[in-house]
């Protein structure tokens, strides 16, 4: 017998919840096929299965809260699947015994029950109406035998027939019961550590938001005119994050404090810049990290950037491609957000907002009115490091590489 143990999940998890089982007991499952998924407080993986065999049995289920290392399942490896998948001869019939060594059942008939005897009636007086006294309680003389036999009085009779005192109506809010059209879920892992970082984040964080708009024209461009080459040459599409990554890059080189955290009473400043780019995966949102962004080509930052976002969507995101970025772009304009504010992942510094292309009319050459695929940036920071000379300026450098992409290019 083979065990299904719940994996690794990364420093300091210690446990996870079951998610949806990808077989039942029973299926025929190869070596490395994905059988469960485990939801931990940081991502979603999927367990493969350790051999070949069939899936016996399913010991935790979905939304099973386990420990990392407890067994989750069993199975037999492939040899012993066989030997379990081997037709098993039919049992023996008994055989059946002689009709005469059967004895009828004996034809008695039952007694009838003995007749219950009705209850004493008791006449309740009729409800009265506010402000006039109840007419007095009328018992029948059966009624006052049973009352004397168990030592109850006419109070005692009242309060029965009253019924228990009315209590206050609860105001809806929280803490009433979901309603007939309602549905109550309870949060997942993932979903309540999101929930609880969002919310240090803001308690922990002088958190300010700055704004700027570019011009897309030129990136449109060089895509429309270089987009298939790239992809025949390198298997990927140029897409836009590449550029904003790139573009980055070199405002963070500009300006360190957004590439910097606090640490204590201290800055800790980073000569590395590890790029979070935050992608929609199967359980939610998750932040995976391109390492080494400075050092990246375009294709190979959209080459990462699809691997990520496949394993992403796929729940085989590890926590080693979660782990220490330095700044992190959202890209809320894919489900069309036209303006936001980003809030930071701690305990980095600074998160840039990437929003919806929209033509709008702008100022061109000679005051001339254009209009121009723009793109509305914002930069969320930390004011408790950053200035806002720094922030803003860093958006201008974002915008100018944006807008003459051909610098990023020479790196100037």
């Amino acid at each position: 017998m083979v065990e299904l143990r719940v994996p690794s999940l990364g420093e300091s998890i210690t446990q996870a919840q079951v998610g949806a089982w990808l077989k039942r007991e029973g299926d025929l499952v190869r070596a490395d096929e994905p059988l469960v998924e485990v939801e931990s407080e940081k991502a979603t993986v999927a367990v493969p299965a350790p051999a070949t065999g069939v899936l016996r049995r399913i010991l935790k289920a979905t939304g099973d809260t386990v420990a990392v290392g407890e067994v989750i399942a069993e199975m037999e490896a492939d040899g012993q699947a066989a030997a379990a998948q081997a037709p098993a001869p039919p049992p023996a019939k008994a055989a059946a015994p002689p009709a005469a060594a059967v004895a009828p059942p004996p034809a008695f008939p039952r007694p009838a029950a003995p007749p219950t005897p009705a209850a004493p009636r008791i006449e309740a007086p009729a409800p009265s109406p506010a402000g006039v006294p109840a007419p007095p309680l009328r018992l029948t003389p059966a009624a006052r035998r049973v009352l004397a036999e168990r030592g109850l009085g006419k109070a005692d009779l009242l309060r029965a027939l009253e019924g228990p005192a009315p209590q206050p109506a609860e105001a809806p809010g929280a803490g009433a019961p979901p309603g007939e059209r309602e549905r109550l879920v309870p949060m997942s892992p993932l979903r309540r550590t999101v929930a609880r970082r969002l919310l240090e984040a803001q308690r922990n964080a002088a958190i300010l938001t700055t704004f700027n708009e570019v011009d897309m024209t030129r990136v449109l461009a060089l895509r429309e005119a270089h987009g298939e080459a790239f992809q025949k040459r390198h298997g990927v599409k140029l897409g836009f994050m590449s550029f904003f990554v790139k573009a980055s890059v070199e405002a963070l080189e500009a300006f360190p404090t957004v590439n910097a955290e606090v640490r204590g009473e201290a800055i800790l400043y980073k000569d590395h810049y590890d790029v979070g780019v935050a992608v929609g995966g199967g359980k939610g949102l998750v932040v995976p990290v391109i390492r080494d962004a400075d050092l990246l080509s375009f294709a190979e930052i959209e080459k990462r950037l699809g691997e990520l976002a496949a394993k992403a969507r796929e729940n085989r995101i590890t926590m080693e491609d979660l782990a220490g970025g330095t700044f992190t772009i959202s890209n809320g304009g894919i489900y069309g957000s036209l303006l936001s504010t980003p809030i930071l992942n701690p305990p980095q510094s600074g998160i840039l907002g990437m929003h919806k292309i929209e033509k709008r009319a702008v100022a061109g050459p000679g005051d001339q009115v254009v209009v121009r695929p723009m793109m509305y940036l914002a930069l969320s920071y930390d004011h408790r490091i950053v200035d806002g000379r720094e922030a803003v300026s860093f958006l201008v450098r974002v915008k100018e590489c944006i807008e003459d992409p051909e610098r990023l290019l020479l790196e100037v």
